[in-house]
C-alpha cells in the first residue's frame, strides 16, 4: 500500500525524523490559509501517487500570497502526467504548502529488504534528487550500503559510518544518527516495504530535514496497523484492484490487451511469461486460488471484463482443489451475464476436466479449448490482434 507525501512525514515526526513545517490543502483558500500561518517564501507540491512530480508541473514556488494563490489555483485539479502516471495522468486533490528550505546539499536515504541476503539494507548517497536507479546507472559507486543484522538490529556505528561516507562533518553526524535510527525504526514498527527520503537536505540553518518522502507497505501486515490502513486514498489505486481485494482475489492492472485469469501465483507467472514469448502482452495477473468459488470465478470474470483494454482473455486453470467444472460453470454464468463479446481461450486441466470441456462446448459461446499450453498462449495471441486489427 503506498501513501501520499504528507502522510508520510506526519509518520516519521513520530520517530523523530525531521521535516520542514507545513500542512495539506484540499481548496485554493485552504492553501492561502497555511502559508499565512507559515510565513513566506513556501512550496506547493501536488500530493499523487507518483514521482517527477516538479517537471510535469506539479510543485511550484511562492514567494507571496499572489503567487501561493496562483500556484494553488493551477495545480489542485490539473491531472499530473509524469513518467510514473502513465499518459493518462493522476488528477490532483491536494497539495502540501510547506515552509521553503535554503538548501545547502541534498542526500539520498533509504531502507528496504534485501532479499538475497535476507537483512535489510541501508542505502545512503550524496546524488539526492535523483532517482536511485540514475543514481546506480551513472554513479554507482556513490551509493553506500550498510545491512542490517535482524537479531541485533541497527547499530549506531553503521549510521555514522553513512554519515561519515556522506561527507558530513563531526558536528552534524549526531543529527545524521538521528535521522537513520528514526528510519529504521520507522520501518520495523510499521511493517513497511520500503522507506525513501529523496531527497535529505541540510539547510543554512544546518538542519537536517526529510524534503520528500516515499512511503510502501506490506499489504499482508496491515491487519496490524489500522491507523496505517485508514490513510488509503481509494482515488490514487486502481478500482479494479480494489474491487479484487473485496473478493480475496489477487489482481494487478498491467498494460497489454489479453486478460488472464489463472489458479495459483506460479502458474500466473508461467501463463504471462508464454504469452509475452509469444508475441502478446497480458494486461493483468489474476490468481483466483485455489479454493476458488463458482461465484469468485464469475467475479474474476467481471473485473477483467472491465478493462476497456481487454480484447481476448486466457483462462489457464489446473484443476485441483479448483474444479474444472465449477471453474468453466463460473466462465459460462459471467459470460452470458456480462455479454462478452472477445474470444475466449480456455486450458482447463486436473480434477473434473472432461465435465469442465463439455459444459464450455455446450454453452454456445466463442470458447476456444486448447490442452497444450504454448498453443493455447499463440491462439490467444493471435486473437487479440485479429480483434485489434479487424
Amino acid at each position: 500500500m503506498k501513501i501520499h507525501e504528507y502522510q508520510a512525514k506526519e509518520l516519521l515526526t513520530q520517530f523523530g525524523v525531521s521535516i520542514p513545517k507545513g500542512k495539506v490543502a484540499a481548496t485554493v483558500n485552504e492553501a492561502k490559509t497555511v502559508g499565512q500561518e507559515i510565513g513566506f517564501p513556501v512550496v506547493v507540491k501536488a500530493q499523487i501517487h507518483a514521482g517527477g512530480r516538479g517537471k510535469g508541473g506539479g510543485i511550484k514556488v511562492a514567494k507571496t500570497m499572489q503567487e501561493l494563490e496562483a500556484a494553488a489555483e493551477n495545480i489542485l485539479g490539473m491531472t499530473l502526467i509524469t513518467h510514473q502516471t502513465g499518459p493518462e495522468g493522476k488528477k490532483v486533490k491536494k497539495v502540501l504548502v510547506e515552509k521553503a528550505s535554503q538548501i545547502v546539499k541534498e542526500f539520498y536515504l533509504s531502507v528496504v529488504l534485501d532479499r538475497a541476503k535476507s537483512q535489510l539494507v541501508m542505502m545512503a548517497s550524496p546524488e539526492g534528487g535523483v532517482e536511485i536507479e540514475e543514481v546506480a546507472a551513472r554513479s554507482p559507486e556513490k551509493i553506500f550500503k550498510t545491512w542490517i543484522d535482524p537479531v541485533v538490529g541497527l547499530q549506531a556505528y553503521q549510521a555514522r559510518w553513512l554519515g561519515f561516507k556522506l561527507g558530513f562533518e563531526n558536528a552534524f553526524i549526531k543529527k545524521w544518527q538521528q535521522l537513520v535510527t528514526g528510519l529504521y525504526r520507522f520501518y520495523v514498527a510499521t511493517d513497511a516495504s520500503l522507506a525513501e527520503i529523496n531527497p535529505v537536505v541540510l539547510t543554512k540553518e544546518g538542519e537536517l530535514f526529510a524534503l520528500d518522502a516515499k512511503i510502501n507497505f506490506d499489504d499482508n501486515a496491515l491487519f496490524r496497523h489500522a491507523d496505517i490502513a485508514q490513510l488509503l486514498d481509494p482515488d490514487e489505486e486502481d478500482q479494479n484492484e480494489l474491487e479484487a481485494k473485496e473478493h480475496n482475489l489477487n489482481y494487478i492492472s498491467l498494460n497489454g490487451n489479453i486478460g488472464c485469469l489463472v489458479n495459483g501465483a506460479g502458474l500466473a507467472m508461467a501463463t504471462m511469461d508464454i504469452i509475452k514469448l509469444s508475441g502478446g502482452e497480458p494486461c493483468n495477473f489474476l490468481d483466483v486460488g485455489g479454493g476458488a468459488t463458482q461465484e469468485t470465478v464469475t467475479e474474476a470474470f467481471k473485473i477483467i471484463l472491465q478493462n476497456v483494454k481487454v480484447r481476448a482473455i486466457f483462462v489457464n486453470i489446473f484443476g485441483g482443489i479448483l474444479k474444472c467444472d465449477l471453474l468453466a460453470l463460473g466462465i459460462v454464468a459471467a459470460a452470458k451475464e456480462l455479454g462478452v463479446k472477445v474470444p475466449l481461450v480456455v486450458r482447463l486441466l486436473g480434477t473434473n476436466v472432461e465435465q469442465g470441456k463439455e459444459v464450455l462446448k455446450k454453452s454456445g459461446l466463442n470458447i476456444i479449448n486448447e490442452d497444450d499450453f504454448a498453443t493455447a498462449a499463440t491462439v490467444v495471441v493471435r486473437q487479440a490482434h485479429h480483434d485489434r486489427t479487424s
